[in-house]
């Protein structure tokens, strides 16, 4: 169900050259997403479970963030991650208590983690098997909350899932009901969609003033979750402005 590596690789590529925009964001998460696919696939060829592992990948995630990442991201891991210690005990820290820990407490800081977890968690959650009809809003796997949305046609109308912002794991969830307070009242559920960017829309709660977006297949069959909900950082904007906070950032922070 959920798309691959190589599937986010070439979406992201190819909305570098319609949404320009989000083409600097866009071509960075390429990078990215290439060494995610080396990890992963190099976890998964040695069924590694050890987390130290990743450790090793740190230099090369460093060094691609030096050459195309943005500026405060770059300075911060010059600054506060040389040291293979540190190293482990942001990964540590992110994967078991990220709400704990100091060193986890910035987004340039889960930025590095996360762009090594991901691809850990994804690989783990290969080798288990997990519920996706369970009814809560964080993850059946990892416990950690959804980047985004994705409606998927069945019968007249369309199912709602949510993607796990760590795993990449898709669960059904209520299309009528906030995933963070439980709001069920539809009127104090409103959703925005912009014309330009039609199979992407903010889903928020008046209760709560959180927000998550949800991708349209139905809309748009060839949109891949994680990488259009990146696309369209310009709904995060408006959402923003209208005094919504998103439930949970995606890798880039936003």
């Amino acid at each position: 169900m959920k798309a691959s590596l190589d599937d986010r690789i070439a979406r992201a590529a190819d909305l570098a050259t319609t949404h320009p925009a989000a083409r600097e964001l866009l071509n960075f998460y390429v990078e990215l997403a290439r060494l995610q696919k080396t990890v992963y696939e190099e976890l998964r060829s040695q069924d590694e479970t050890d987390i130290g592992v990743l450790r090793s990948y740190f230099p090369a995630l460093m060094d691609l963030v030096q050459r195309t990442g943005p500026e405060p991201l770059a300075s911060f891991g010059a600054e506060h991650l040389q040291s293979p210690e540190v190293q482990q005990e942001l990964l540590l820290a992110c994967w078991e208590d990220p709400a704990g820990n100091d060193l986890a407490s910035t987004e340039a800081a889960r930025f590095y983690a996360r762009v090594l977890l991901q691809p850990y968690a994804e690989h783990l959650a290969s080798r288990g098997t997990i519920n996706l009809e369970h009814s809560e809003a964080t993850c059946p796997f990892c416990s950690a909350r959804p980047v985004a949305g994705v409606l998927r046609g069945e019968g007249d109308g369309a199912k709602r899932w949510l993607l796990c912002s760590l795993c990449a794991t898709e669960w059904a969830f209520r299309r009528v009901l906030c995933p963070h307070c439980g709001e069920e009242d539809k009127e104090r559920l409103p959703v925005y969609v912009a014309s330009e960017f039609d199979h992407v829309r903010v889903e928020a709660c008046d209760r709560c003033k959180t927000y998550i977006k949800s991708v349209d297949l139905t809309r748009d069959g060839h949109a891949v979750p994680v990488v259009d909900e990146l696309a369209t950082v310009a709904l995060n904007i408006w959402a923003e402005n209208h005094g919504y906070t998103k439930l949970e950032s995606n890798l880039l922070g936003l």
